[in-house]
């Protein structure tokens, strides 16, 4: 009776690049979630900004993916995968320490310039970091491999929600007073608590670049085996490749769909709540917070059980039934009044959660050498969490600036009903699910 020999998720000569390599979607998640709570942040420090200038935070912040995802791929392409991340690496500690002229400055647009150039180093991160993992082991455990590594990802975006929470958003002056006594205040006053405020926010990402030079310099003396490039084709092989591969461009679609709807649902809870809070007395009112947190907790044990999951279930037919479940508590927190929504609000991460690494190696699966610019083009969907919160934003602007200036169907105040754009999103995503396990099914 032969054995069938257990392949390893990580070879155990693998595993401190590994580990190395892990660390990166941490660091990412504490940025990613220390900036959403800012759009509301900036929102009560700026009251000039509407909703739709507010939400230029994440505009800034994702784009950054979109203009640089291509730019990394041809540079790790031309030199190396360690290349790649001590670059990203550099660009994101640059982005991190402007935010001290942007405070002293006072700028709205230098903020956004600093998130911008931050996550540019984010591109690189992330264009390096998931085919490199993919490619640390065998074939196929990738995206077992994959999902992981990105379970350390919302480890670090728990993080940046504490740290924006505590050190951001609960200590603001400005967040003390209701609207209408901040705008009753005089101007020498109002000019001291903007100072404050600002600088407040930029202290974390000062902090932040500090810890990723200290990382960047363990990098630096980490080995990082490199992958097979004797075939290695030219770039516009690989663009011929990905244009003919149905699966993933279907991928990269459903993976903008996807981050559009985890940004929308991570940043407008702070609006979803502000909104349940008004009329509640003071004792009563609830933190924004804490529930994504909880959202956060959510995704992090979804993410591990749908990972174990995947060993008998096939990870597009898992995706598809996630995104289906996402769909259903999306129409939860449009339709239920109360904490119920809010709650529906918060599950959705639980189906969220294997969403981006399982999307990334089902379009990824098979590949060759074109999967370092594959990789680009499912980065650059990222695009989809700039574009997506500004149209939510915009809902959110419907005959003014509150939260319930127009009642869609008569009952559903404009920021309830502005989660039908998450809804659609994740309805993407099944789509995307049930089509790869049909082709795949066909094939095998």
């Amino acid at each position: 009776m032969t054995k069938t020999k257990k392949i390893p998720v990580v070879n155990r000569e693998l595993l401190f690049p590994f580990i190395m390599i892990t660390s990166l979607f941490a660091l990412w998640g504490i940025a990613n979630d220390l900036t959403n709570p800012m759009v509301s942040a900036f929102k009560k420090v700026m009251p000039e900004l509407t909703n739709v200038q507010a939400s230029l935070v994440q505009f800034a912040f994702y784009f950054g993916y979109f203009f640089m995802a291509l730019p990394a791929a041809l540079f790790i392409r031309k030199y190396s995968y360690k290349s790649g991340i001590i670059l990203g690496l550099i660009l994101y500690a640059i982005g991190a320490f402007l935010f001290y002229p942007a405070a002293a400055y006072e700028e709205y647009s230098y903020f956004l310039i600093s998130l911008w150039v931050l996550t540019c180093g984010l591109a690189f991160l992330e264009t390096t970091s998931n085919p490199l993992v993919l490619a640390l082991g065998d074939e196929t455990t990738a995206t077992r491999r994959l999902n992981l590594a990105q379970a350390f990802n919302p480890m670090g975006s728990l993080t940046g929600m504490i740290i924006a929470q505590v050190f951001v958003i609960g200590a603001l002056r400005s967040d003390d007073y209701t609207a209408e006594a901040f705008n009753a205040l005089g101007s020498e006053e109002l000019a001291a608590i903007r100072e404050n405020d600002l600088g407040i926010i930029s202290i974390p990402y000062i902090g932040l670049g500090i810890v990723v030079l200290a990382i960047m310099a363990i990098i630096v003396f980490t080995k990082i085996p490199k992958t097979a490039e004797e075939d290695k084709m030219s770039v516009s092989e690989s663009f011929k490749k990905l244009f003919a591969n149905k699966n993933y461009l279907k991928g990269v679609l459903a993976q903008a769909f996807y981050v559009g709807a985890q940004i929308m649902c991570w940043t407008y809870i702070f609006q979803y709540v502000d909104h349940m809070n008004e009329g509640r007395a003071e004792v009563e009112q609830l933190t924004a917070t804490w529930f994504n947190v909880v959202a956060m907790i959510l995704f992090l044990t979804g993410r591990w059980i749908g990972t174990a999951m995947m060993k008998s279930i096939n990870p597009s037919k898992l995706l598809m039934w996630f995104g289906l479940g996402g769909v259903v508590m999306s129409a939860g927190a449009i339709l239920l009044s109360g904490m119920p929504g809010l709650l529906a609000l918060v599950g959705i991460s639980v189906f969220m959660s294997i969403m981006f690494p399982t999307i990334y190696g089902i379009a990824l699966k098979d590949m060759g050498d074109e999967a370092k610019i594959g990789s680009a083009g499912l980065v650059m969907a990222i695009v989809g969490g700039a574009l997506m919160p500004v149209l939510q934003g915009s809902i959110l602007d419907w005959g003014g600036d509150g939260f319930a200036d127009v009642a869609v169907l008569g009952f559903i105040p404009e920021v309830k009903f502005s989660f039908i754009l998450p809804l659609i999103c994740l309805a993407v995503v099944a789509w995307y699910g049930y089509s790869s396990f049909k082709t795949n099914k066909t094939t095998e």
